[in-house]
């Protein structure tokens, strides 16, 4: 599970009112949920695009710090796609990256700094020399 925070200042709940609509409008129907941190969040176990095998998303809900997103994405292996799935293979990647960046106001290269920026302050990488 990768989890998402937004750009300083912002609020995932004023950037995304109503997560259930949103997630149905990118990924297909909600099937499920799943606990996660103590919050639940939705599964598609069924998405509209056949790369995805199944999508886990919604927001996790910390005591005293800012809401962040959750997003799990299972993909289907691509040898296992036809040809017309594999033409859905860039819709895939364009609904992931403008779900993220409707959810969080960052592009997937802030997204990325950001993401290396967490694990070089993260103390359990740090290695002795």
């Amino acid at each position: 599970m990768k989890e998402y925070k937004m750009r300083r200042g912002e609020y995932l709940e004023e950037r995304i009112p109503d997560m259930e609509s949103t997630v149905v409008d990118y990924f297909g129907p909600i099937t499920d949920t799943e606990e996660y941190k103590g919050s639940d969040l939705f599964v598609i176990g069924e998405p509209d695009n056949p790369v995805f095998e199944k999508v886990v998303v919604g927001t996790i809900e910390y005591s005293g710090k800012k809401d962040k997103l959750g997003v799990e994405f299972y993909e289907r292996d691509p040898t296992e796609l036809g040809p017309e799935e594999l033409e859905a293979a860039a819709d895939a990647v364009d609904a992931k990256n403008d779900f993220l960046l409707e959810a969080t106001g960052r592009d997937a290269k802030s997204r990325r700094d950001s993401m290396k920026r967490s694990v070089e302050d993260d103390p359990d990488h740090d290695v002795d020399a």
